[in-house]
């Protein structure tokens, strides 16, 4: 299995409903390091998992639509904890979206799996990872 991965980061305020989240249960920000990877069992006509340029420009352009926001704002996470398991499976959604549109390229197809990790701090992160 091949794999190549593409950074990039992302910053939001957010609150959090339940006694679970302590603190973050008060409006608090956000920096997180994303880190997109993406999988496939043989390597393309060129020799190359994706093409790194658009890998990049598209991570880049979904975290865009989140980044400086207040995400308890944001319409389609009304009532959601935007925690950072749900946000990685957010971000993971939207690139596969994109690979499935065609904006990563027609070698993109062949891509198997994505897997997106946010890194909240040195010593906590989560992933989410998806079949194509």
């Amino acid at each position: 299995m091949f794999s190549l991965t593409v950074r990039d980061h992302l910053m939001v305020a957010h609150s959090f409903n339940g006694e679970v989240f302590g603190p973050a249960q008060r409006l608090h920000g956000a920096t997180f390091i994303v880190d997109a990877t993406f999988h496939r069992a043989e390597l393309d006509a060129d020799n190359i998992v994706v093409d790194i340029g658009l890998a990049t420009r598209e991570l880049h352009d979904v975290l865009g639509e989140l980044n400086y926001r207040n995400l308890d704002e944001v319409p389609e996470f009304a009532g959601v904890n935007t925690s950072t398991e749900f946000l990685a499976k957010i971000v993971a959604d939207r690139l596969a979206d994109r690979v499935h549109a065609g904006s990563m390229g027609e070698g993109a197809t062949g891509l198997s799996e994505i897997s997106v990790t946010l890194r909240e701090s040195h010593v906590a992160w989560a992933t989410y990872g998806r079949a194509l």
